[in-house]
């Protein structure tokens, strides 16, 4: 049985626990030590990477993007030469359909079947294959939203630890960023909610913490959504956020949760007369404003980065946009956070490669991270091993207004807080 990472809360440790199963494999396959042509997924000519993405999900959500992002990336390596001479072979990701199962058995499948170096990126609610990546020693890159992304050895966050363990530290772009809009976070009231699932819950409990650090008083956190299906009736949940704060409406409202179940809880809380501030970290997607009623749901949501917004002008996102516009055949095609996540998984990959040498091993890989650096990057200034224990602490906030995203709180990095 596989060993969990860590047990950093019952729902991870029993999710851990059902997913475990035997397996001897390592990064290596039998050769001379240091040897990059014994190594799993690495020839003479080439390096092979994979993705696990939720493509598809019950709620109809889908971070299919995810995958555009990283061949975006990928694509302009081999242009300007590779990795060392190698080309990236990009086999593209797969579909875990926000499933533990799936995710699992598609991290066995890249590993055993496709015989895959590195994952990237992961993007999805859940990652049951995190034991599995961390025990065949596979480098894998996504989103650190998950406490996988915590503490392993092989697994990193492309813009850090997001959910940190005791002794970590907590990235305060959402509750700094709020309390610049409502004029400061003292005397102010948050109600936070989310799904009832592992990014759920340790979302409530790192967000709690970290708004309650910034100055908030935080009126209500629970992650009671059913994580299956969306509600079709939220009076519930509009009736008790509306009442939490000694029987009056918080100041803000923050939505742990994917653009089906936003929309579902703005638009409730709206008719209900709510005027507050209302938040997410998800819904910043020009696909979305095609709608008339999911535009007028989202209207006026502050909505997490934890990178450069769309909107900003520099150099380096003229060259994300240019590299999705080559990627997508020459198309101008609609940007969304999905493809940034992962555009820079893909990005910390090859960084960290390119810096590992010709001799390209999963050792030497590991070699190069534990010292790598770099600044100036789409999600600020990057540091390992430093990431794979906090945030790199920059984000920004967007705001959808009048059917067009304006930025609300231009990107910043923040002091981190400790967590607890």
């Amino acid at each position: 049985m596989l060993r969990p990472i860590r047990a950093l809360a019952a729902a991870a440790a029993a999710l851990a626990l059902v997913c475990a199963c035997n397996s001897a494999s390592g990064g290596s396959l039998p050769g001379k030590p240091g040897d990059a042509a014994a190594t799993r997924g690495v020839s003479a000519g080439s390096i092979k990477v994979g993705g696990i993405v939720s493509m598809t999900s019950a709620s109809g959500y889908s971070k299919k993007d995810t995958d555009l992002g990283a061949r975006a990336r990928y694509l302009r390596a081999n242009a300007e030469g590779g990795i060392n001479g190698r080309t990236i072979d990009y086999i593209g990701a797969e579909d875990d359909g926000q499933d533990p199962g799936k995710n699992l058995a598609a991290a066995r499948k890249l590993v055993q079947q496709d015989k895959v170096f590195a994952v990237a990126p992961m993007s999805s609610v859940t990652f049951s294959g995190a034991d599995f990546l961390e025990q065949e020693k596979v480098p894998t890159f996504g989103w650190g939203t998950l406490p996988s992304f915590c503490g392993p050895q092989y697994i990193y966050g492309f813009n850090g630890c997001l959910v940190p363990s005791p002794g970590g530290t907590l990235n305060q772009t959402w509750p700094e960023g709020i309390g610049q809009v409502l004029g400061g976070a003292k005397g102010k009231s948050v109600a936070i909610i989310a799904n009832d699932s592992d990014a759920g819950k340790f979302g409530i409990r790192t967000f709690r913490q970290g708004f309650a650090g910034a100055g908030f008083e935080v009126a209500y956190a629970k992650a009671s959504v059913p994580a299956t299906a969306v509600p079709s009736d939220w009076s519930a949940y509009v009736k008790d956020i509306l009442a939490s704060d000694g029987g009056e409406a918080p100041d803000a409202v923050v939505s742990v949760m994917q653009t089906p179940n936003n929309i579902g809880l703005f638009t409730a809380l709206k008719r209900a007369g709510y005027r507050g501030l209302l938040s997410d970290p998800t819904d910043y997607d020009p696909a979305l404003l095609a709608k008339d009623t999911t535009r007028q749901a989202l209207d006026g949501v502050h909505v997490l980065l934890q990178f450069e917004p769309f909107e900003s002008a520099n150099p380096r996102m003229d060259q994300f946009k240019a590299d999705i516009k080559a990627a997508s055949g020459g198309r101008e095609v609609p940007l969304n956070m999905h493809m940034l996540t992962g555009y820079m998984s893909a990005d910390l990959f090859v960084s960290i490669a390119l810096k590992a040498g010709k001799d390209l091993t999963v050792a030497h890989f590991q070699n190069a991270a534990r010292s790598f650096s770099d600044t100036g990057t789409l999600v600020g200034d990057r540091a390992e091993p430093k990431g794979q224990k906090e945030s790199f602490g920059c984000g920004a906030l967007v705001r959808l207004k009048d059917g067009a995203y304006e930025v609300s709180v231009p990107f910043k990095c923040y002091e981190p807080v400790p967590f607890k």
